[in-house]
């Protein structure tokens, strides 16, 4: 089976549809049936052939010029609709953000996105905005990570925002996650463009994971070709140990690879701070923070 992924926006969630018999390409425009109508996607990756019993719909065909002028034509009113109604919610003074608002295909529904810091009754701004546009209105919260998945960015690492390139979900993210990655809790080089933490920091955690199961954690004892000594840094990505060695007269820090010293501690068991010699868990440093998911 030939899938085609689709975006039917820019920052839009990615769509699978079946394109047998289409020669697609990167960016072109095809029509596809939707649960309220017709409406044109784009190519966001090259056509691959997988083998699966998942139901797959297909796209229907290549968009026309027609079409594509016709989709045009709604950016341009969507730019109207969106000032339009920023005058309107301005007018009824209403404690609400516009971030952006979409039409269907067909023009009879008109979508408009928003974040606010609690409940909001626009069911007046509803009434301003059906008489104005004269066609189904809906009026839909969502959150700072939504917002910025629509609006886009470029992050810190100096690319496009990951929700706006490629993300179709928000995993759960926490500060453990950050913890156990051993990056300093500042929420200043924690949080994305949206104020909540990274979702970057969701793509590495089961390296990490591993690591933290096979490498002894910082304050750990362990065994090196110069002695016994104790674990001051990991770098689990490197998998690099920093390893103190104190004597009557001087202090010595030497770094070690873990492949280097595995087999020497091969009998070194996870314990407690207080079970004493051996490895021991990652300390905890409770009250720091907020440890619930960030959603």
């Amino acid at each position: 089976m030939k899938i085609v992924n689709l975006r039917t926006r820019d920052a839009g969630v990615t769509l699978r549809y079946r394109c047998d018999g289409l020669s697609l390409t990167l960016g072109d425009a095809v029509i596809i049936d939707t649960e309220i109508c017709e409406e044109i996607a784009f190519v966001a990756q090259e056509p691959y052939v997988e083998e699966t019993s998942e139901e797959i719909p297909p796209v229907k065909r290549l968009a026309s010029d027609k079409e594509l002028e016709k989709y045009y034509d709604i950016c341009a009113k969507e730019k109207e609709a969106f000032f339009k109604c920023k005058e309107l919610i301005a007018a009824r003074n209403i404690e609400m953000n516009l971030v952006d608002c979409e039409y269907s295909f067909d023009l009879r529904k008109l979508t408009f996105y928003f974040t606010a810091d609690g409940r909001v009754d626009f069911r007046e701004l509803v009434k301003d905005l059906a008489y104005t546009f004269r066609t189904r209105i809906e009026l839909r919260q969502i959150g700072s990570r939504d917002q910025a998945k629509l609006v886009g960015g470029i992050g810190m690492c100096g690319r496009e925002l990951c929700c706006c390139s490629f993300l179709n979900r928000f995993a759960p993210v926490n500060l453990k996650l950050a913890r156990s990655q051993g990056l300093s809790l500042n929420p200043g080089k924690l949080n994305g463009a949206c104020g909540r933490l990274m979702c970057c920091l969701q793509f590495e955690k089961e390296a990490y994971d591993d690591a933290h199961r096979r490498l002894p954690e910082p304050g750990a004892r362990v065994r090196t070709p110069s002695g016994m000594g104790v674990v001051t840094d990991v770098n689990y990505i490197e998998e690099i140990l920093n390893v103190k060695f104190v004597s009557e007269n001087d202090t010595e820090i030497e770094k070690y690879s873990w492949a280097d010293l595995e087999d020497l501690n091969q009998d070194m068991t996870r314990r407690k701070p207080s079970g004493g010699a051996g490895f021991k868990d990652y300390p905890d440093m409770n009250g720091a923070y907020d440890d619930s998911d960030d959603e």
